[in-house]
């Protein structure tokens, strides 16, 4: 069995989840239902994120998004859309597509991550 190619693999997700690009993700922000979540590692946060996102390690998001998890996080099932973002899109589509195959149905995709929400002139906090 070969290798899957992990391009294919984000394109597939993007294909199966909302996709929102920077200027769109950038209008939602002061929505009070879409919650922004951070699947990048600790030191990428650390770095600036989308003010008021949640942050969750990619590695960690299936036990933050299970409410029977002691780890969960409940925004993760709040019901709000979520709009889920890494440092250029490729984690956060692999993370939006995780959540969709778990039951959260309204999950967006940012697509450029955080380098095409700062390029957009995105605030970062």
């Amino acid at each position: 069995m070969a290798i899957r190619d992990v391009r294919e693999m984000v394109a597939e997700a993007n294909a199966e989840v909302e996709t929102l690009t920077a200027v769109e993700a950038i209008a939602a922000l002061d929505d009070t239902d879409t919650v922004f979540v951070d699947v990048r590692e600790g030191h990428e946060h650390a770095a600036g994120s989308v003010p008021g996102a949640v942050h969750v390690p990619r590695g960690l998001l299936e036990f933050a998004a299970d409410p029977a998890s002691p780890l969960h996080k409940s925004a993760l099932s709040s019901g709000a859309r979520l709009v889920v973002y890494c440092a250029s899109g490729g984690r956060s589509a692999l993370a939006a597509k995780t959540l969709k195959d778990m039951g959260i149905g309204r999950v967006a995709n940012l697509l450029g991550g955080i380098a095409a929400w700062r390029e957009n002139a995105g605030p970062v906090g």
